[in-house]
């Protein structure tokens, strides 16, 4: 008999497997609100501010000619917007609109109602032993901030 038979499974299997699960009720999520999962994570990310080309290439791991599609379904639908950049003429930055950040804000809201109802069996301090390892593992492995904790900051104000 393996461990899986047994409940137990290895470090690698359970973050492998927990991944799978969280994509998986992200992706429902979105859906549901007319979203892909990337134009799901663009708006989440931008819910902190409006970023450069590249700074999203790098957050989303995307190549410049996939998140220019990203960008461009996203910009069509309304969401994003395109502005110039203060800093470089040559360069935007992308930013949501009024309709994107209620979007985002009504996603991300139940987005993380979804994933957190993951661990409602969890006793409180399981729960933050989790998010204790998970984060050393976030950290440690230096992932950038695409998705902000429940109540971290406040949306600004959007133009359109």
């Amino acid at each position: 008999m393996g461990k899986h038979d047994e409940g137990q499974i290895g470090v690698v299997a359970a973050l492998v497997r927990s991944t799978f699960l969280v994509n998986a009720v992200y992706a429902e999520s979105a859906r549901e609100y007319g979203l892909t999962s990337q134009q799901g994570q663009l708006l989440c990310v931008l819910m902190a501010q409006p970023y450069g080309m590249s700074e999203l290439g790098a957050m989303l791991g995307l190549a410049k000619s996939s998140l220019t599609g990203l960008v461009d379904r996203t910009e069509r639908n309304g969401l994003v917007q395109r502005k110039p950049d203060a800093q470089d003429s040559r360069a935007v930055r992308i930013a949501l609109t009024r309709k994107g950040s209620r979007v985002a804000e009504e996603f991300y809201v139940e987005a993380c109602k979804r994933i957190e109802s993951l661990t409602t069996g969890f006793a409180d301090a399981d729960r933050n032993t989790l998010a204790g390892l998970l984060g050393r593992v976030v950290q440690d492995n230096k992932v950038p901030v695409v998705f902000l904790e429940p109540g971290e900051g406040a949306l600004p104000e959007r133009e359109n």
